[in-house]
């Protein structure tokens, strides 16, 4: 390992999840390390899926770009980013993800405090190993904040709710690209989720929810990534008239500015979904192989829409069953409803 100087008492790095949903949850754990320590300095190492939204965490000193790709192993250049951040003599560590690989950079740094749960084989790489009590921390947000205290420290409610700024700069910019107005209401539609079909309502539902938005004097964006382009097309295509197609023409950081423009968004479980709870946006979060007691929209204007199947959740990437029951079932009226 690099030789190092002495650890600065209040500075700490966040080592941070790769999926954007994850991400968001981890402000959380950022808001109760500066609530129990107000000069902690935080610094945050993500991956570039996910920087950016570090920048946008009030509580974050400083974003560090892990410029890896998702899964890659990548051991010389672990190395050396670790090497790398020893100058900055951090006093502690926190490894959010359960990987391996990721306690690697903590180590190389020579950070003598290195908290994780236990996962993949990290003996010695993690000094402060805890073990997962998962009754106790159902909340991946639980799970979070428990690594910033001692082992067996109860957390503290009411929990903090993720926060990210907004550059209206950049909203106004993008809107007059777009050709967008703000003289009417917005409904933003997320159809999208990276995780796979199971979570993705149907095109047709959102279509119909679209339509009576738009009936209301709405105006309706379409926002997701690249992957979702052909979903948001289909919703356009039944919906008519109308609506504006985002998907894949906006970095990460320009669907923020813009979701924050809305007056409501339809989302599946997803990480805009997360990321419009964090901008305290009416929220209507569709579940349906996955489970709000686990990942559920935190914002304080967000509900969510599901039915209890007897084989929901299965938190399966496809549906064991064949017939998605789950999302078919949950009708665009339970959707509208609750606007």
């Amino acid at each position: 390992m690099a030789q190092r100087s002495e650890p600065a008492k209040d500075k700490l790095l966040i080592v941070a999840p790769a999926w954007i949903g994850d991400m968001v949850m981890a402000d959380c754990l950022v808001q109760v390390l500066l609530r129990n320590d107000p000069q902690v300095e935080i610094h945050m190492l993500a991956p570039p899926a996910t920087e950016p939204l570090a920048g946008r965490m009030p509580g974050v000193a400083r974003a560090i770009e892990f410029n890896l790709a998702h899964g890659e192993l990548a051991l010389t250049k672990r190395r050396r980013i670790g090497q790398g951040l020893a100058a900055e003599a951090y006093a502690r560590a926190i490894v959010l993800p359960n990987s391996f690989k990721s306690a690697l950079t903590p180590w190389w740094a020579g950070i003598p405090r290195r908290t994780g749960w236990r996962g993949e084989t990290r003996i010695g790489f993690l000094n402060d190993r805890r073990r997962l009590d998962r009754k106790r921390y159902p909340l991946m947000i639980e799970r979070f904040m428990a690594l910033g205290f001692p082992p067996d420290t109860p957390l503290e409610k009411p929990y903090p709710v993720p926060e990210l700024t907004v550059d209206e700069h950049n909203a106004a910019r993008k809107m007059s690209e777009f050709g967008l107005s703000s003289n009417r209401p917005v409904t933003v539609l997320c159809p999208g989720a990276e995780f796979g079909i199971t979570k993705r309502w149907p095109a047709r539902h959102y279509a119909e929810v679209a339509r009576h938005a738009t009936a209301q004097g709405h105006q309706v964006w379409l926002i997701g990534s690249p992957g979702d382009v052909e979903a948001c097309r289909t919703i356009e295509t039944l919906s008519g008239d109308g609506l504006a197609n985002l998907a894949g023409k906006t970095s990460l950081l320009d669907a923020v500015d813009l979701i924050a423009q809305a007056e409501r968004v339809v989302t599946n479980d997803s990480g805009l979904m997360h990321i419009a709870s964090a901008l305290s946006v009416r929220v209507v979060a569709i579940f349906g192989s996955t489970s709000p007691d686990f990942t559920p929209p935190l914002g304080k204007q967000a509900v969510v829409v599901r039915n209890n199947l007897p084989c929901s959740p299965c938190f399966q990437r496809e549906c064991p069953l064949g017939h998605m029951n789950c999302l078919n079932e949950v009708s665009p009226q339970q959707v509208i409803e609750v606007f």
